[in-house]
């Protein structure tokens, strides 16, 4: 099996040290999709009407998701989206959506997803790649609803036993969310 540190090892060390996190538990857990439609669920928020959704990224909104950003003393964990979006244009497994907040963007997420190499290996890896909300809608719950529609996502194509990610450890990191939707520490 591919180890996400090893993977994102040259990449990663640019912002700091990895630990490596495993979420095989919440692929086999989590519930079923099709309770909320394909890649929306309802966001528990005090207006209470709100939705997070994933969508493509087109060259409408292109311009909006280059834009999004963590606050500055969490540059430190997450490439900014313009460099992301370079990545994943020279990636053939690079799977990304911007994160809505109703109908608005407010985040990135991208995949690494070997099953969508033409012929896809016998048994394909995944994993986050890359995951951020901008400052401005962090706090909210959009961040967790989100990674939970990614799970889902993965869940739904099938042919996979855990989700992966590597994060940059520190106060300010990502650590609580993923725990929180079930990750856990791989020691890789």
């Amino acid at each position: 099996m591919i180890a996400l540190g090893d993977y994102h090892a040259t990449r990663s060390n640019e912002l700091g040290a990895c630990a490596a996190m495993s979420a095989e538990a919440d692929l086999d857990q989590a519930r079923d999709p099709s309770e909320h439609g394909p890649e929306t669920t309802p966001l528990d928020h005090a207006a209470g009407s709100s939705r997070v959704t994933l969508r493509e990224i087109t060259e409408d909104t292109v311009i909006e998701v280059i834009r999004l950003k963590v606050a500055p003393e969490q540059e430190r964990f997450v490439s900014p989206n313009a460099v992301s979006l370079s990545q994943a244009l020279f990636s053939r497994t690079a799977w990304y959506r911007a994160i809505y907040l109703d109908e608005t963007p407010v985040g990135f997420v991208m995949l690494s997803d070997d099953s969508l190499l033409s012929p896809p290996p016998a048994n394909p890896q995944v994993w986050l790649w890359r995951f951020m909300v901008d400052e401005r809608y962090q706090g909210q719950g959009v961040g967790s609803t989100a990674l939970r529609l990614v799970i889902d996502h993965v869940r739904r194509k099938g042919g996979f036993q855990t989700l992966e990610l590597s994060f940059v450890p520190g106060e300010g990191s990502p650590e609580g969310v993923y725990l929180r939707a079930g990750f856990r520490h791989t020691g890789r």
